[in-house]
């Protein structure tokens, strides 16, 4: 946690300031706090693996106390909620330092559908949509310039994205990240700032309860795919409008219809519901699947015409920006990005073999659930692919010739971090 991002917060209870408590619990990288105790003018809250966990539970206290003990190691299995084997399976991963993988802390932090979810993210259709409307509403010359908010960000695929847009504030050496990512999972967290988001600021909250940041901070705050799943639905988008600019962007992707058909559709409201929360934003909503029809027919995003919630009708999922600002709701173009962040690699979702000099790619679910849920992938990524070229390895663009545009444009090869797969 740099140190500066104090300024930003606020205690979720009480609203006061927090501040480092100077005792040996402290610990210093430079600007950067790897641990300590922060205090307000209420309680205390940890810092982890330079996470500040502004929630009150058990498991925040026990973590507390574990570092006033001097018990580093202990304060982070707490909060990742290890125990058994684990914790060994976990020690065992740390030890192997820059070696370990994505994948691999993932499979022991959430051995569940939701860690398939997260391994997939980056290729299934709601991702693609949500990232082409970040990178549309987001980028320099679309309005956010300030720093921006990925709240119920999981292990921080979107917020990647957010990282690239290259927002002009907060970004010198002496202030902190312009991207924020927040949760309520510590163990989310732990491995966005480690492998998919480093060098974004993260904060462990609670959606559900008052967002321990200043009044007017964000350029945009961005809730994808979560806030069904949210009970306290008012006091969340109340949260989102006040931490935002006054004309800032307030994004909400994938909202799950009460009218529609959706596979773990959490606590839906109906798009007439969704609007009214966010009306002091003057939001509009958004048909999904046209959204994601104009990205992969056109590379565009329209924004230039909403849906009244009759014509949005019962479809599944729709999306929801508010903005005060009228020339936010304009189309935009979104081409695909030219350079590679990270590393070149085949999806996960393909097998890749070896046979006669050419990679046969097969496309595997890994979950019959998951493919119910995220079959829609169908519609770019093939059942089958055969590349003339070595793709066990590392891939280079070159390696792939005139075909390198398409195999990325459809997601058959993705720009992922290093140590993903």
């Amino acid at each position: 946690m740099h140190d500066t991002l104090l300024d930003l917060l606020r205690c979720p209870f009480c609203g006061t300031r927090l501040s480092l408590v100077e005792h040996d619990a402290l610990v210093r990288r430079g600007a950067d706090v790897e641990s300590g105790v922060l205090g307000c003018e209420c309680c205390a809250f940890p810092i982890v693996a330079g996470i500040p966990v502004l929630v009150a539970d058990n498991a925040t206290r026990d973590a507390m106390h574990a570092l006033e003990a001097g018990l580093h190691e202990a304060a982070l299995f707490a909060l990742l909620g290890l125990d058994g084997v684990r914790t060994e399976q976990f020690g065992a991963l740390l030890a192997r330092g820059a070696k370990a993988t994505y994948r691999e802390a993932l499979h022991i932090l959430s051995p569940d559908a939701e860690g398939a979810y997260f391994l997939y993210r980056f290729s299934d259709p709601t991702f693609l949509t949500a990232e082409a409307l970040v990178r549309a509403v987001g980028r320099p010359d679309g309005a956010p310039t300030g720093p921006v908010l990925d709240l119920c960000g999981g292990s921080g695929h979107l917020t990647r994205v957010l990282a690239g847009l290259g927002h002009s504030a907060f970004a010198t050496s002496m202030a902190p990240p312009n991207t924020v990512v927040a949760d309520l999972q510590f163990w989310k967290l732990w491995l966005a700032i480690r492998f998919t988001a480093p060098g974004c600021a993260a904060v462990c909250c609670d959606a559900g309860a008052p967002l321990p940041f200043t009044r007017d901070l964000f350029s945009m705050v961005i809730l994808a795919d979560a806030f069904p799943y949210i009970w306290h639905k008012r006091l969340c988008a109340d949260e989102m409008m006040r931490v935002a600019e006054p004309d800032g962007v307030v994004l909400m992707p994938h909202l799950h219809s009460a009218l529609g058909d959706n596979v773990s559709a959490g606590d839906t409201l109906t798009p007439g519901g969704y609007q009214d929360l966010f009306a002091p934003h003057q939001p509009r909503l958004f048909s999904d699947a046209r959204l994601l029809d104009e990205v992969l027919e056109h590379q565009v995003v329209d924004l230039a015409q909403g849906r009244s919630p009759t014509e949005l009708g019962t479809e599944s999922a729709l999306t929801l920006v508010a903005c005060p600002r009228a020339d936010c709701f304009r189309r935009y173009a979104v081409p695909d990005p030219a350079e590679v962040r990270g590393e070149l690699v085949v999806n996960p979702l393909y097998d890749v073999e070896r046979r006669n000099g050419n990679s046969i790619l097969t496309l595997r679910f890994p979950t019959p659930e998951y493919e119910a849920e995220f079959g829609a992938c169908r519609r770019y990524l093939p059942d089958t692919v055969t590349v003339d070229a070595n793709l066990t390895g590392r891939v280079e663009p070159a390696m792939l010739g005139t075909r390198y545009e398409d195999l990325r444009r459809r997601r058959v090869l993705i720009d992922a971090p290093p140590r993903y797969c």
